[in-house]
């Protein structure tokens, strides 16, 4: 009879943990589908906000490799501007975040829940980059790599004859240069100044045989 309701016992604990384990996989379905549910609301709202800012993106010169214009769809879902910017959504699912990141950290352009104070702030940042390259190429442009001269060949057209370099000056030559210049100049003022004082003790030894002569 113990052995029974042992059994009887046990059955019922299995039971409940199914239960529980049933329970808690719903739970995790739901839970699921609430964040599939927030994901797909948020790349809703980012993709709203990416056909708002479409004409600014195709205005962009094609040329202009430093932007990405791409919208990620992954846990947070995001409107890439460059590598360093992007457009995301709040912790409130409806506020847009313009974000930047610096050496600084992260810091926040623009915050608003409406599309078109987002768009405009997306907007100028990008014309304030464009004028930015713009005068890093309008400025003067030194060429790293070594001039090339063509050679007119009659039979196959120019072809490459030689590589010119410009003549690297070293200023550990040119002071070496003026230090052998300065040390011969010292070499011979002290020759002379030896020569004159040898000749002045000569003449003063011998004054007494040479005076009668003068």
């Amino acid at each position: 009879m113990s052995e029974m309701r042992e059994k009887i016992a046990t059955v019922d604990d299995r039971r409940k943990l199914a239960d529980a384990v049933r329970g808690a996989q719903i739970a995790a379905a739901d839970r699921g589908d609430v964040v599939v549910d927030m994901k797909e609301a948020d790349l809703a709202r980012i993709e709203i906000l990416a056909h708002d800012l479409k004409p600014v993106f195709d205005d962009v010169p094609v040329d202009d490799l430093q932007w990405d214009f791409a919208i990620s769809k992954g846990q947070q879902p995001r409107l890439w501007i460059d590598p360093t910017s992007h457009v995301m959504m709040g912790r409130d699912r409806r506020t847009y975040r313009f974000v930047r990141d610096t050496r600084l950290g992260r810091i926040v352009v623009a915050e608003s829940p409406e599309v078109q104070p987002i768009s405009d702030a997306v907007t100028n940042y990008i014309a304030e980059r464009i004028v930015e390259r713009q005068r890093l190429m309008e400025g003067e442009r030194i060429s790293l790599r070594p001039a090339v001269i063509y050679q007119e060949d009659k039979n196959s057209g120019p072809t490459e004859h030689a590589s010119v370099r410009p003549p690297a000056v070293s200023s550990t030559t040119t002071r070496r240069s003026r230090s052998v210049v300065s040390e011969l100049i010292t070499v011979l003022t002290w020759f002379v100044i030896g020569g004159l004082a040898g000749a002045g003790a000569l003449l003063a030894f011998f004054w007494d045989r040479l005076s009668p002569y003068f």
